[in-house]
């Protein structure tokens, strides 16, 4: 094996285990009461070893999120990579991976969830969905404005999604996946309202 590779792992096994040491220390305390020194340590490796990875907490924390949204956005175009037209009202709920994404990753998502980087997460995850969908899907002329459209959709499932990861994952993923499938295609023809009368 060449010292590249060599290298090329110890980098990777040591960026995983500072990633790893970085998210069992925000499931203890907020992200801006933890230490370098502290992740270091958890970690069992030196100071040296996290500047050569990483300039900042900061920048590991961003790592944490690259890592998870590049799989995230694996799993959005898992329904739509192999074909040419994309008929969203002809979504087969197995195809949609999402689900699956964020419950192989629970531990990782529940931790972030209830941390002071939650917005931040929020944030990052819509940017990126927001940014394929204008990318990746082109819809008819005559539909809604494309940004607005992007913006609604999107909200609407990280809304759906971190639902279920706040609470504890209470459907199973098939659940999910089921109900995303309806949600879409559902047209109701009308509500019924319900007047509440003042009681006497």
């Amino acid at each position: 094996m060449s010292d590249m590779k060599k290298t090329d792992r110890r980098i990777l096994r040591s960026r995983a285990a500072l990633r790893e040491a970085l998210l069992a220390l925000m499931a203890q305390k907020p992200f801006t009461a933890i230490s370098i020194t502290e992740i270091v340590q958890f970690a069992d490796y030196n100071r040296g070893t996290f500047y050569a990875n990483y300039e900042s907490k900061e920048a590991l924390l961003d790592d944490v999120l690259e890592q998870l949204i590049e799989q995230l956005l694996q799993s959005y175009r898992a329904p739509y990579e192999n074909v040419q037209v994309f008929d969203i009202h002809e979504l087969q709920a197995n195809s949609v991976k999402i689900f699956e994404h964020f419950h192989q990753h629970a531990d990782v998502y529940t931790t972030l969830m209830k941390s002071d980087v939650l917005p931040l997460l929020r944030e990052r995850l819509f940017a990126a969905l927001k940014r394929i969908t204008q990318e990746e899907l082109v819809y008819d002329m005559d539909g809604p404005d494309r940004e607005l459209l992007a913006i609604y959709s999107i909200h609407a499932l990280l809304g759906l999604v971190l639902h279920w990861v706040e609470s504890g994952f209470a459907h199973s993923t098939s659940y999910m996946q089921d109900q995303l499938v309806k949600i879409i295609n559902w047209r109701p023809a009308g509500a019924r309202t319900v007047v509440l009368r003042p009681k006497r």
